[in-house]
């Protein structure tokens, strides 16, 4: 039987989501504290990949198994396995040919950034020492919203058949001393989020205009962006499946 296995995970340590050789990855731990508490190789598909050192607060992976596993005690075994910046949230039960990528139809990030000196969220947000003007930022923002194709801020040499997302929200927002981007989309390029969060911070400093952004987006030419945003900032939050893929 197939599940979606709903998954959290500090990406400080990992060399991203997907599996490679001679660097640890999220999904070579999972797969084998799985394959370890049900003795046999286990294979699972993700709803997408992380870079190194980003984090997910919400990723879905499905996986089959035997459908007389108590998913109480299976979410404890599991978790008990697992190192302690891996955890298995929940197991949710869907149709046999749901797939945790191909099937997903919205997926949100956040990044974090720091105003202000915090030693305990150093690894975990991106610190700043000058105040960008945010308003700027939301104007500039609120532009993606505008365009299809993001191949400006695309990782260069990556192998897809387009670089059309459909993004549905980009806005920052003031949490105290902490400025946080969300944005979500039917899809991510690699490096997408970083790429645009570098570009929105240079409008925000005005090396860049509102004139030069638009350029920028209509470029399609990564090295006319900003630079990349440190990948610890950044969060996947979200992954949004149709309902009816789920057995209730």
């Amino acid at each position: 039987m197939r599940y979606f296995l709903e998954i959290a995970y500090n990406g400080g340590a990992y060399f991203g989501w997907q599996i490679q050789p001679d660097a640890v990855s999220i999904q070579e731990v999972l797969e084998r504290g799985l394959s370890t508490i049900l003795q046999k190789e286990i294979k699972v598909v993700g709803a997408g990949r992380t870079d190194t050192g980003v984090h997910a607060r919400q990723l879905f992976v499905h996986v089959d198994l035997d459908n007389n596993e108590d998913v109480a005690n299976f979410i404890f075994k599991i978790n008990s396995i697992l190192p302690r910046d891996i955890l298995v949230r929940d197991i949710h039960p869907v149709n046999n040919d749901a797939h945790a990528r191909f099937d997903a139809i919205e997926r949100e990030y956040e990044y974090w950034i720091n105003l202000v000196k915090d030693p305990f969220s150093q690894e975990f947000a991106y610190q700043i020492h000058n105040r960008p003007n945010i308003d700027l930022m939301n104007e500039a923002a609120a532009v993606l919203l505008e365009y299809r194709d993001f191949q400006c801020f695309s990782r260069t040499k990556t192998n897809v058949k387009t670089y059309h997302c459909v993004i549905k929200k980009a806005v920052w927002t003031l949490d105290g001393n902490r400025l946080i981007f969300t944005i979500s989309a039917d899809r991510f390029l690699r490096n997408m989020v970083r790429a645009i969060v570098g570009t929105l911070l240079d409008v925000g400093y005005e090396k860049i205009s509102m004139a030069q952004f638009h350029a920028v987006l209509e470029s399609k030419n990564r090295s006319e962006a900003g630079k990349s945003a440190p990948a610890h900032g950044l969060y996947l939050t979200k992954v949004m499946y149709p309902d009816d893929i789920f057995i209730k």
